[in-house]
């Protein structure tokens, strides 16, 4: 909480992650299942892995504004407040020493919903229906799900669906 504070990022809502994965693989599945989140995420680092931590989250979350908070409550307490790039940069020229809190920005909700949207355009309505349907979701509750997804009313989704159908 303390590096959260003096982080200077939003404190609204945020998520703490605690350490992530050594393993490689593992690590990256752990970012990309929360690369959506808009809560400020919140991770604990050990200096040897700071600099491989920050270029996956660099890839897999973009350049977002980071606090890395060093040390805290401790003679040699640091914050610095950067992107991801600049403190990759950082801990390439200086070796990290002291124990890490990353807290970094959650992401744009904005980016978020057009990202969604892209990827419901790649799939027809008709498709995206059956997606729901094959989960056991009713036709009824498919349509309203669809409309709320791709930002339409469910009266266009219904009519969009039909014509699809016959097409």
């Amino acid at each position: 909480i303390t590096g959260l504070i003096l982080s200077g990022l939003s404190t609204g809502r945020f998520c703490f992650e605690g350490f992530l994965a050594v393993n490689k693989r593992n690590r990256r599945e752990h970012l990309e299942a929360i690369k959506n989140d808009t809560r400020t995420l919140i991770f604990y680092e050990a200096p040897h892995k700071l600099t491989n931590t920050l270029k996956d989250m660099l890839q897999i979350l973009g350049n977002r504004n980071i606090a890395i908070a060093r040390e805290l409550t401790k003679k040699f307490e640091e914050v610095i407040r950067c992107t991801i790039e600049e403190a990759i940069q950082k801990f390439e020229q200086n070796m990290p020493k002291g124990e890490f809190v990353l807290i970094i920005e959650g992401a744009n909700k904005q980016q978020v919903e057009e990202e969604k949207q892209r990827e419901w355009a790649e799939i027809s309505i008709y498709d995206h229906i059956n997606m729901y349907i094959s989960q056991g979701i009713d036709r009824k509750e498919a349509l309203k799900k669809v409309a709320k997804d791709r930002g339409l009313s469910k009266r266009e989704v219904y009519a969009l669906q039909l014509e699809n159908k016959e097409a």
